[in-house]
């Protein structure tokens, strides 16, 4: 087959390509309800190195953001864990196993951190079903950094500032409907394609309707 009869197929059949993409992207909607929504609340803090202040921008900033990094990823540990849990906010605690293992994926799996670079940022995201229990988490978070950070990186001289307050989403994140339902609907077009292209060419091959 040449590439304007492939073409000339698809034109021909994009009736069931459409319908593939349609059913595969209603199956990837309907995969999205099989897990619980979740919102999530966002904030951004500053982290700052006090003996740098008279460092030149460049050397200041990289500091920062090897700092960020490191309390990006304590923020995923046990010990940060248990100092949240233990902060005055209103977080509750009984959504979280006894298990010592499955509450450290359920930690992990409720924070995204993620530094911003040349900035000296660090994002953190909690992600919760109740989107008051994701801001309270946030806080405490927060909190955390702000007045226990710099235990973590080995000296006094940290300087961790909450810039942007936690802001909740207005609607669920997690799953996200929209993306899987399009992600299903371009899986299935391709399967589409595939199958017209497969069925025309039986029919060159073999000479019958299929």
């Amino acid at each position: 087959m040449s590439d304007s009869h492939y073409a000339n197929a698809i034109l021909v059949g994009w009736k069931r390509i459409l319908l593939f993409g349609i059913i595969t992207g209603l199956f990837g909607t309907g995969l999205s309800f099989l897990f619980p929504l979740e919102y999530s609340s966002s904030m951004r803090l500053l982290i700052i190195q006090k003996q740098l202040n008279q460092a030149d921008p460049y050397t200041a900033i990289r500091a920062s953001e090897r700092i960020a990094d490191n309390l990006g990823q304590i923020i995923y540990t046990t010990s940060f864990f248990d100092k949240v849990m233990n902060a005055k906010f209103n977080v509750d605690k009984t959504v979280f196993s006894s298990d010592a293992l499955k509450r450290r994926n359920q930690w992990n799996r409720m924070i995204t951190t993620q530094v911003i670079r040349d900035s000296g940022l660090l994002a953190v995201s909690v992600y919760h079903a109740d989107k008051e229990q994701a801001t309270q988490i946030a806080r405490a978070i927060a909190f955390v950094l702000t007045t226990e950070g710099w235990q973590y990186v080995g000296g006094g001289d940290l300087q961790v500032i909450l810039v942007d307050e936690p802001l909740q989403s207005r609607f669920p994140v997690r799953p996200n409907v929209p993306a899987n339902a399009l992600m299903g609907f371009v899986l299935g077009s391709i399967a589409g394609v595939g199958y017209v292209l497969v069925t025309e060419q039986k029919r060159n091959l073999f000479g019958i309707s299929v």
